[in-house]
Formats: C-alpha cells, sequence, structure tokens
C-alpha cells in the first residue's frame, strides 16, 4: 500500500481528501507545517509528497526545503494541488514531478498518484505488461517507455528492438537475429539497418549515468544494465 503525506491545512476539506484516498488504498497521513512534514519524511519515507497550493501552508523558503529533502537520497516524488486560476503563474521551476488541478474528481486524482508512483519506480500498475531494468521501464501495454521517470519517445522499430533487447538480457543477438525476430524473415535490409537504430536507441536512453545495450565484438548486442555509460 503506498504511503502519501499530504501538506495542507488540518480542516474537513483536507480530511475528506485524506479519507478519499485511504479509500483508494494509500496510507495516508496529513502534515499542516513544515516541522512536521520533514519529521515524516525523514522518519517514515513516504511514497509520495502531495502539496496543496490552493491553500498553501508553508512558505517559500519552507516548500523550497521540502523540496529539496524529497529529491535527496530517497528521492520521493512529488506532486502540487493547484487552483485553475493560480495555474498561469505556477512555478514549473519549483521542482515538482507533477501537478493537478484543485479541486479534482477523487478518482482522477488517484489515478494520477499511482502514474506518478508507478514511473518513479515505487509501485507497480496492475493489469499491465511492466518490464522494469533499474531506471529504465517499459510498459508493454501501452507501448511506453519511462527512464527516471520521464517519457521516452520512440519510433516504432526503436521500441520493438529494446522491448526485445530487454526481454533477453545477457543474451547476445547477432545482427542477423535481430532483423529476423524484429524486421521479420521477409526483411530484406541489411545488417546496417540494426547499427542505425542501436545507435538512435542508445541516444535517447543512454547517458552519463545510464548504459544499456552493450557492443559484443565481432558478434552484435546484448542488453546488460550497468550504471555509467561505457
Amino acid at each position: 500500500m503506498p504511503k502519501i503525506l499530504l501538506i495542507g491545512r488540518d480542516d474537513e476539506e483536507q480530511q475528506r481528501l485524506v479519507q478519499e484516498l485511504r479509500r483508494q488504498e494509500h496510507a495516508c497521513a496529513l502534515a499542516e507545517d513544515a516541522e512536521a512534514a520533514l519529521r515524516v519524511i525523514e522518519q517514515e519515507s513516504p511514497d509520495l509528497v502531495l502539496v496543496n497550493l490552493v491553500y498553501p501552508v508553508l512558505a517559500t523558503r519552507d516548500l523550497q526545503d521540502l523540496l529539496q529533502a524529497c529529491g535527496g537520497n530517497q528521492r520521493i516524488p512529488t506532486l502540487a494541488l493547484v487552483g485553475e486560476d493560480r495555474l498561469p503563474r505556477f512555478d514549473f521551476g519549483l521542482g515538482f514531478d507533477d501537478f493537478q488541478l484543485y479541486p479534482s474528481r477523487p478518482v482522477e486524482l488517484g489515478m494520477r498518484l499511482r502514474q506518478l508512483l508507478w514511473r518513479l519506480g515505487r509501485v507497480e500498475l496492475e493489469g499491465q505488461e511492466i518490464l522494469r531494468c533499474e531506471d529504465l521501464v517499459i510498459d508493454a501495454s501501452r507501448y511506453e517507455v519511462h527512464l527516471a521517470g520521464r517519457p521516452v519517445e520512440l519510433t516504432y522499430k526503436e521500441y520493438e528492438l529494446l522491448r526485445f533487447l530487454a526481454s533477453n538480457q545477457d543474451k547476445v543477438f547477432t545482427r542477423e537475429a535481430l532483423l529476423n525476430r524484429v524486421w521479420g524473415y521477409d526483411y530484406y535490409g541489411g545488417a546496417r539497418t540494426v547499427d542505425v537504430h542501436i545507435r538512435r536507441l542508445r541516444s535517447k536512453i543512454e547517458d552519463k549515468d545510464h548504459s544499456f545495450i552493450e557492443t559484443v565484438r565481432n558478434v552484435g548486442y546484448r542488453f546488460r544494465p550497468a550504471k555509467g555509460a561505457s
């Protein structure tokens, strides 16, 4: 059961929100000041911090300290509740992972929370084919890929190539084998097609902190996640 920390004033409306989140199978606690919120973060390590900016209880400096604490080693995702009238003035540079218009339908808010938790590796979504490799998440039911919580835009063949390799970790495939398995036996393109797609795929999912596809010299490629690009 995901643990949610809601930061907002302790009134009837917030208590209703807490109860609704609990009905959606979230363990939800309420904090109405910076000291209480930081204490919960340090002692209980919630899965997500939900901050109500419609009725703010934190000063700007306290909010910055809170977001900094959530962005540390624990990497706790944060979501802001924002009123529609204040949305044009919302500072997206504050550091929130996502936002939700408020008030909103409880089921919509619940799904937004679960989607954010899934993107950042805090929960698995039921009924979906999820392939997770460290910070890389492949959702086979949605044809979506996320790296460290951010969406990765892939072409259909790039996606199919990535999914095939990731589903067969540590196995080495020749270029010809990848052509057959990903492009099909009746594809008449040369092996260079694989090299081009691998290069494009690496440019989208690899950086100084992530390395996934390894070149096996004179043979082909294999999927082997490693920290730090090679």
